[in-house]
């Protein structure tokens, strides 16, 4: 498979992946996150990461926006749930590191590295470049 069709697919399975975590408004944030790791917010920090990666300057609540499919605020009047005992442990006892770009410093820059859409490592909170999500 050449690059140019490698990224077209990838980025449609983004944007596919965006969809669906639009149309499932049921799930959580906090739920992801225990689950998978990631959350939504998670998603729109790394949006916004390889934007600035290429020079452009994308505020915060712009990348949400992208990822929300409508302001983050709005998004959680009318979608959060209060996160329960249950949720709240288990994202403590879950998420023991944090979630960063892997070797951001040492490794090529998105731009020249294009299939990859996140590079993820585990590491510990003196070596985290973006915060935990936490969404109690």
């Amino acid at each position: 498979m050449d690059d140019k069709t490698r990224i077209e697919l990838e980025a449609a399975t983004f944007r596919r992946l965006v969809e669906h975590l639009r149309e499932r408004t049921d799930v959580q944030n906090i739920d992801l996150m225990n689950l998978a790791g990631f959350c939504r917010n998670c998603l729109s920090k790394w949006y916004r990461a390889a934007a600035g990666e290429r020079g452009l300057d994308l505020p915060d609540p712009k990348a949400r926006e992208i990822v929300y499919g409508m302001p983050y605020e709005a998004w959680k009047a009318k979608y959060q749930k209060v996160a329960s005992g249950e949720q709240k442990a288990a994202m403590a006892t879950s998420h023991g590191s944090v979630i960063r770009p892997a070797n951001l410093v040492k490794a090529r820059p998105l731009a020249a590295n294009a299939s990859r859409l996140v590079r993820l490592a585990i590491g510990n909170n003196r070596d985290a470049e973006f915060a935990r999500c936490v969404h109690a």
